[in-house]
């Protein structure tokens, strides 16, 4: 395999799908593989190279399919291994690769492993997770789970705990036991070897946990094993046994990580992963750090992580850019505006994003611009995250009705998992029976068959974005330079190359902005090649821009 085929993933734009969201053959309500592949003509429409799956694998659920009970089988809401044989087949006579998702920090308690282990010193699976004896009759240690309480559960018939990061129905594996990582090494390639091209890794960076279990006196007990002391270790272990073997690209969720752990999990040099997932870009309006709260975005703060993330990974590593995942709201209304400018800040968000470096990705239906619910009442949600923390700031923070339902719709997951708007037909064309989650209330204004018709649709210029990305090299070799990292108002970057120059200029609120071209370059020579209001761009480029309200501009400037 050359190099250039092997690294088909720098040019390219990854389509995240959430399958229970996404399209219901039939009228379960439940999207699945059959509704895929009923779409796939119109992903192939889209343009983009491949489709990132989140977990379709046997699993009860408690997590959205984040809690696997066998690896080896497809979950029956979504279809069967045959149903999933047929996808890649076909996903792959149109040019589109397949890359799936796969949890190897835990496994569900229902897991046969864990079933086995349960109750049972004795198993031979039992260190295949991590146990540990009580301290004091309480939890070895005071470490937080990521979804609230501590992060031990009980096994109360052999009086000692197992580590639960996540859910206590989610059982952390035991990555020191060599067995466990043959087991993982097994599971990757029984999935490579039916020609899945790659994996996206969840929470990739947690999978090595300190020899020296200790109470964390300073927070949650997360700098003991977020980047733990073998991860870079187990991750080329597994990258040379079976990644390199079978050419899979890979894409690492990194909780909580820092710059330099991305640098090396993404490095060059191809040791470990493809590229790399993080989040720092999505906690600009969290207060204080806190999620549930209702504030505007940090845009000063915004621009630094970016600048931050883009020159530090430059020549030294590789990061997946998103605005949108299941787990995050809506973008158009999180930064945009989704009502009178729904369409110019949708494209003036995805043009911000898509010149950077990196592999963008776009969530089922961000390229259309999909908004949040704006549900009304907590009966709406589905999310248990969302249901729980509506108690808790209800009844133990005070808060108002009014104010936590404001709260929920700003912050919770179940914004971007509200079924895809196909059509203008009931449920959106989604199902034909009833949806699991409630579509939401716009869709006979904003769905893909309205899109489909209109050129100058949002999904017409993600499409064009997508085929940017391949024709122009600056957006993939070009280094970075924050022009006005001060602006209240417009975020303005350079990429450069030898070849080419390239500027991306974006109006992120709704007023009216100007702004000056650097005095260097030769705007006379230049050219506009994208912008969200194309009659603004016809005749020469001029040093001073006037920007409307969520404009964007690109501007391409080829060197002698």
């Amino acid at each position: 395999m050359n190099q250039i085929h092997k690294e088909w993933w720098r040019t390219a734009t990854i389509y995240q799908i959430y399958p229970k969201s996404f399209c219901d053959s039939g009228d379960k309500g439940i999207g699945d593989i059959k509704g895929i592949i009923s779409k796939l003509d119109y992903l192939k429409t889209l343009g983009i190279d491949a489709i990132w799956l989140t977990p379709m694998y046997q699993s009860p659920m408690i997590d959205n399919g984040y809690d696997i009970s066998d690896y080896y089988n497809i979950n029956p809401d979504f279809g069967c291994m045959a149903d999933f044989d047929l996808l890649l087949a076909m996903a792959h006579q149109k040019g589109i690769r397949i890359i799936l998702d796969i949890v190897v920090n835990h496994t569900s308690t229902e897991h046969n492993w864990f079933q086995s282990a349960l109750g049972n010193k004795d198993s031979e699976y039992r260190d295949y997770y991590i146990w540990k004896d009580p301290i004091d009759d309480k939890a070895p240690t005071n470490w937080q789970s990521k979804f609230g309480g501590n992060a031990w559960a009980l096994d109360e018939k052999t009086n000692q705990y197992y580590l639960h990061l996540f859910a206590k129905e989610q059982a952390d594996l035991n990555w020191e036991n060599p067995k466990v990582r043959e087991e993982v090494k097994n599971i990757i390639s029984f999935w490579a070897e039916k020609g899945v091209d790659g994996f996206r890794l969840d929470v990739i960076n947690l999978i090595s946990k300190p020899l020296d279990y200790q109470h964390d006196h300073q927070g949650d007990g997360r700098r003991f094993y977020t980047d733990g002391p073998r991860v870079h270790e187990y991750l080329q272990e597994i990258s040379d046994a079976v990644f390199n073997k079978y050419g899979s690209v890979t894409v690492g969720e990194m909780s909580s990580t820092s710059l330099e752990q991305c640098q090396q999990y993404s490095s060059l040099d191809g040791k470990e992963l493809s590229m790399v997932f993080n989040f720092h870009h999505l906690k600009i309006d969290y207060q204080n750090g806190e999620k549930w709260s209702e504030i505007p975005f940090d845009f000063l703060q915004l621009k630094s992580i970016f600048s931050h993330w883009q020159q530090g990974m430059f020549g030294n590593g590789w990061s997946a850019l998103f605005w949108c995942n299941h787990d995050q709201p809506r973008i158009v209304t999180r930064l945009g505006d989704d009502k009178e400018y729904r369409v110019e800040s949708a494209k003036m968000l995805a043009t911000s994003l898509h010149m950077m470096q990196g592999t963008p990705y776009i969530y089922q239906g961000e390229e259309i611009g999909m908004t949040n619910p704006g549900y009304t009442s907590i009966e709406q949600y589905r999310d248990l995250e969302s249901i729980n923390m509506h108690d808790i700031m209800l009844n133990q923070q005070g808060k108002s009705e009014e104010d936590v339902l404001a709260i929920l719709a700003q912050k919770s997951r179940d914004n971007s998992r509200t079924p895809v708007q196909w059509n203008c037909d009931k449920n959106a064309g989604f199902t034909s029976g009833t949806p699991w989650l409630q579509v939401a209330g716009n869709y006979t204004d904003v769905n893909v068959e309205q899109a489909l018709k209109d050129k100058d649709s949002v999904f017409y210029y993600y499409q064009r974005l997508i085929m940017l990305r391949k024709e122009i090299e600056v957006i993939t070799t070009g280094d970075y330079t924050d022009l006005a990292p001060e602006h209240s108002q417009l975020f303005c970057y350079r990429r450069r190359s030898e070849q080419q120059t390239l500027i991306c200029i974006n109006n992120y609120y709704g007023e009216a902005a100007e702004y000056e071209l650097p005095a260097d370059l030769d705007v006379e020579k230049g050219k506009y090649i994208l912008g969200n209001f194309p009659e603004l761009l016809i005749g020469e480029v001029t040093h001073l821009v006037k920007l409307k309200p969520y404009e964007c501009r690109v501007f391409l400037l080829e060197h002698e």
